[in-house]
């Protein structure tokens, strides 16, 4: 059986996840423990990075390369087009979501997670003990903004990546409006890859994560709460409810309505 080495809130990891339920792959997921979990991944696969997937003796690394490795030893539903344009189009996208949604999309998370104590506890694992929920919760956010800018996460950057998000978002609901999928009229690597990647700016409905039920549907404020980008959220959701298994359907391992964020 596929194994896929991955983080669960990782939206690489989600973008593998969705491109191998959409592909009908049996697959287990093995939570990589941060710092020490990723040193021994290492030693597996040569990287420490999630996501990986382990295919027999095969380790990949890389979200792209994996998509791109599943399309050729399982070229049952494909993702990548034949037509020269549509593959254009369709790496091209790829590319882009990967760059400018998933590193964007991180930057808000972050943001939203240093303002709002409340949901910065609740995406603690919920085996994590009261104490440490009760510690992580006082933290201020004026402190978490301070320390987040000496590696790239502070106040202005979350809000030069809330703003080029808006305009990812409005692009992307345009786009769509009048079109089932990104490029053609079947799925394909870009519409796995920018559903996947967008996560963490709201969080599916259904049971596709293992995140607190309070979470689902929640995200990022003024992104996940704006009805102009109701069109790509839709599309999204109508995406995952055909081709996402709910949590549960796959192996787990032994090793391991639009709202914004303002849980009570």
């Amino acid at each position: 059986m596929l194994e896929l080495y991955q983080f669960e809130l990782s939206q690489y990891s989600e973008k593998v996840r969705l491109i191998l339920d959409y592909k009908e792959l049996e697959y287990r997921k093995i939570e990589v423990t941060p710092g020490v979990g990723q040193i021994e991944l290492l030693q597996k696969s040569g990287s420490k990075q999630v996501p990986v997937l382990k295919d027999g003796s095969t380790y990949i690394a890389d979200s792209t390369e994996i998509a791109f490795y599943l399309d050729r030893k399982y070229p049952e539903r494909p993702i990548i087009p034949e037509d020269p344009l549509a593959k254009g189009q369709c790496l091209l996208i790829e590319e882009w979501a990967d760059e400018s949604m998933g590193l964007k999309g991180r930057k808000a998370f972050i943001g939203a997670l240093n303002q709002n104590q409340n949901f910065r506890t609740s995406v603690l694992p919920q085996e994590t003990p009261d104490l440490v929920k009760n510690l992580v919760g006082a933290i201020p956010g004026e402190l978490l903004d301070v320390l987040g800018m000496g590696v790239g996460f502070g106040g202005d950057a979350v809000k030069d990546a809330k703003k080029g998000l808006k305009q990812d978002l409005e692009a992307l609901s345009l786009i769509l409006q009048h079109k089932p999928y990104l490029v053609g009229d079947t799925p394909t690597l870009a519409d796995l890859a920018v559903a996947g990647l967008s996560i963490l700016l709201k969080f599916p409905e259904g049971s596709y994560l293992n995140i607190p039920s309070q979470l689902k549907g929640k995200g990022i404020p003024g992104l996940a709460d704006n009805s102009d980008y109701d069109v790509f959220f839709n599309w999204r959701d109508r995406l995952y409810a055909e081709y996402r298994k709910a949590t549960g359907s796959t192996t787990p391992s032994n090793d391991a309505a639009p709202t914004s964020i303002e849980i009570e």
